[in-house]
């Protein structure tokens, strides 16, 4: 039965070299081999994020050290895209403010729906941009954006967190 459905989309033009973008060797190499998914003992910013859809989730832990981002952890369950995703995230976050990651997130956002970007965009995202090739998977993109959503909603908590914390000051 196989076999006959790869006939069949071989047949209507199916292009396997898209697999190979999809499948590009940096994102096989942190899916088989993911950074950074040591539990951190303390972390100043947690969330947890799940695809109902597919059953992927990964929980992203942060710790900060004067505003930049020193340590940061990923656990998760998925798929390939999901999971290298994550541990791709981790790794371009690191050293940065969290303005400067939620920029990101917005940059890899706009790159995944296939807003237009700039050759800038594309210098900045460094090996983010090993998962361009997805955006030709549109039931893919939710996949590779998972963590980063993760990481925009630990973002946005921290600062209700710090918000509240001003605001409750005397």
């Amino acid at each position: 039965m196989c076999a006959g459905w790869v006939i069949i989309m071989s047949t209507q033009g199916f292009d396997f070299a898209d697999v190979d973008d999809l499948y590009r060797e940096i994102i096989l190499d942190h899916y088989r081999s993911p950074r950074n998914q040591e539990k951190l003992a303390e972390s100043d910013l947690e969330a947890e994020g799940m695809n109902p859809f597919c059953g992927d989730e990964v929980v992203i832990q942060i710790k900060l050290v004067d505003g930049l981002v020193d340590a940061v952890s990923f656990k998760g369950n998925g798929c390939s895209i999901s999971q290298a995703s994550a541990s791709i995230l981790t790794d371009a976050i690191k050293g940065k403010t969290l303005d400067e990651a939620e920029a990101l997130y917005f940059r890899f956002r706009d790159m995944m729906y296939g807003k237009s970007s700039s050759d800038d965009d594309a210098d900045q995202l460094g090996e983010v941009e090993a998962l361009a090739g997805v955006k030709r998977f549109p039931i893919r993109v939710k996949c590779a954006l998972l963590a980063w959503a993760t990481l925009e909603d630990a973002i946005k908590k921290h600062a209700r967190e710090a918000e509240k914390k001003t605001s409750d000051k005397p």
